[in-house]
């Protein structure tokens, strides 16, 4: 049976690392990797070598991709290429995120463009 993922049960694992790292990995099968991410003030992350998709849990701002900025809030979900530049900025002191990683190292070819 897969594990029960809840933005509540996440957070506690999170909170229970004592290193002071934002994220902490909830699940992982095959080439999908599932975090749990929650900056605090900055978000200091780097392009990641694989796709990821976020769904937000709480908390809005601006996610920046690329150098294009846009809203974001409860329940949106973004995307991510492997490689590209990316944060969240000017964002609520409660914001959290689901990371979804997923598939090869360098990204899944495209196949379209997504709005």
């Amino acid at each position: 049976m897969s594990p029960r993922l809840t933005p509540a049960a996440a957070l506690q694992a999170l909170d229970a690392r004592i290193d002071g790292v934002p994220f902490a990995e909830v699940f992982a099968h095959g080439s999908l990797s599932v975090e749990i991410y929650r900056p605090r003030g900055r978000d200091l992350q780097t392009p990641h070598t694989r796709d990821e998709l976020y769904v937000v849990i709480s908390g809005h701002g601006e996610f920046v991709d690329d150098g294009q900025r846009q809203p974001f809030e409860p329940g949106q979900v973004l995307f991510a290429p492997a490689g590209r530049e990316h944060r969240f900025e000017n964002f609520s002191d409660d914001f959290a995120t689901w990371v979804f990683f997923y598939g090869p190292e360098g990204g899944e070819a495209s196949t379209q463009e997504h709005p």
